[in-house]
């Protein structure tokens, strides 16, 4: 049996279709590329979103694009989109079999039960690691809790997915333990809310980062998407390991207290600013990224210059902006003051123009810089591979034997020498001999 995965949205539900990848797999499925266009399948797996209303339009395109281009595969939607009750109902008439959130563990279990497909008893063999491969990626996404006990009142995620619920430590160590083995080196732990892991179980984040770094030997650590609230100042000093690494992503939303007061976030610009500066002196490499919703209800021009304000001074690489949409069933959905679309999208304009300029900074600031690059890929239309320094910024190398070498998945050591001509990546030159792995 032949199954093409889709996933839209968040690394989680990345990490879930990544768990389901290795099931399939283990049950005796060939697992497609996602490019493979030519290759038929027996069975499609779509993972929805519901951020924004744009996503949840995203996800019905799919499954359209999908069912057309396989016509003859068995349709399985999950996700977001297809759990929200508004939603469910439209989702359920274009799949085979619909499976919300809630059951999304046994996803695998319960299709072959409902489609009675014919794949074996999912047994103690490994996944092998070419599942991962195969599906473009060399870096794997570990889900290690779902939900979330806040309610902010822009977020339908909280609503779709439920409360708190983390994965216990000894299982997330042995499933980076087994993913070692399979040739990975680098995994990105990632949830709903990853700063809150552990509430449930009365544990935190920094005994699961202490117990991955004492008892797993994986090379690479990232952290995803942090709510920069209630972080312990200790946690800074995990990364005096360099195993960790000095990348984080934290979803500011607004730079005005008054926006982020109706959003009902639990903190203020000035809090925010002064956690980017504790970051910033105890982790001097440290890359920061955020996301910014834009054009929230009753948000002024005053506002805005606030919000640009902290983009600036926090000196962000990269923003996730998107104009903000209400989502039904939040308390978001009902505010007053709406904002007229245009003024979102000058607004964005605005917030890319800056964050462009703040990104090529801090590019330039990473030149002359040796660092460990993971190899990720080389286009097939040019020699030069592309990877990921240890902060996060993407880089370009070019090796003269380099098509007759295999380097993808490979950590490679580089000095960071210029800038690409769009400005948007490094290029990097190798520092050492290539040998390792070919």
């Amino acid at each position: 049996m032949q199954v093409q995965l889709a996933t839209l949205g968040c690394r989680l539900n990345e990490a879930e279709t990544e768990y389901w990848a290795r099931q399939l797999n283990q049950a005796g499925a060939t697992i497609l590329n996602p490019s493979d266009v030519h290759s038929p399948a027996d069975l499609i797996i779509i993972n929805t979103c519901a951020v924004t209303a744009d996503a949840v339009r995203k996800s019905r395109r799919l499954i359209h694009r999908l069912r057309n281009q396989y016509p003859h595969a068995r349709c399985v939607v999950t996700g977001c989109a297809a759990s929200l009750p508004v939603y469910h109902a439209g989702f359920q008439a274009e799949c085979d079999i619909l499976i919300p959130n809630a059951d999304k563990d046994q996803l695998v279990s319960l299709i072959n039960a409902a489609l009675q497909l014919s794949l074996s008893p999912m047994n103690d063999q490994p996944a092998s690691s070419n599942v991962l491969f195969t599906r473009g990626r060399q870096r794997a996404f570990i889900k290690i809790q779902d939900g979330c006990r806040h309610r902010c009142h822009f977020c339908m995620t909280t609503l779709a997915r439920g409360a708190e619920r983390s994965r216990p430590i000894a299982e997330i160590i042995q499933h980076i333990q087994q993913l070692t083995t399979e040739d990975i080196h680098e995994v990105l732990l990632t949830g709903v809310h990853v700063a809150g892991y552990g509430h449930d179980l009365h544990t935190n984040l920094m005994a699961l980062l202490t117990a991955i770094l004492n008892d797993t030997s994986i090379e690479r650590i990232r952290l995803g998407a942090l709510e920069p609230w209630e972080l312990p100042t200790a946690l800074w000093s995990l990364f005096d390991n360099p195993r960790l690494m000095p990348h984080l992503h934290l979803p500011v939303q607004s730079g005005s207290d008054q926006v982020l007061k109706r959003m009902g976030r639990r903190g203020s610009a000035i809090r925010f600013a002064e956690l980017v500066s504790i970051v910033r002196e105890r982790i001097p490499t440290v890359n920061l990224t955020t996301d910014i919703i834009v054009g929230f209800p009753g948000e002024t021009d005053a506002d805005w210059q606030q919000t640009l304000a902290l983009v600036t001074q926090s000196q962000f690489s990269h923003v996730h902006s998107f104009a903000y949409s209400p989502r039904p069933g939040t308390r978001a959905a009902d505010l007053p003051q709406r904002i007229d679309a245009a003024i979102m999208q000058h607004r964005i304009r605005e917030l890319k123009q800056l964050t462009a300029v703040l990104k090529r900074t801090q590019l330039e600031r990473q030149l002359g810089r040796a660092d460990q690059v993971l190899i990720e890929a080389r286009p097939p239309d040019c020699r030069e591979w592309v990877g990921y320094t240890r902060n996060y910024f993407p880089v370009k190398i070019a090796i003269e034997a380099a098509p007759s070498l295999l380097l993808t998945n490979q950590i490679i050591p580089v000095r960071l020498t210029t800038l690409t001509p769009d400005g948007l990546a490094l290029h990097g030159q190798c520092i050492t001999e290539l040998t390792r792995g070919l």
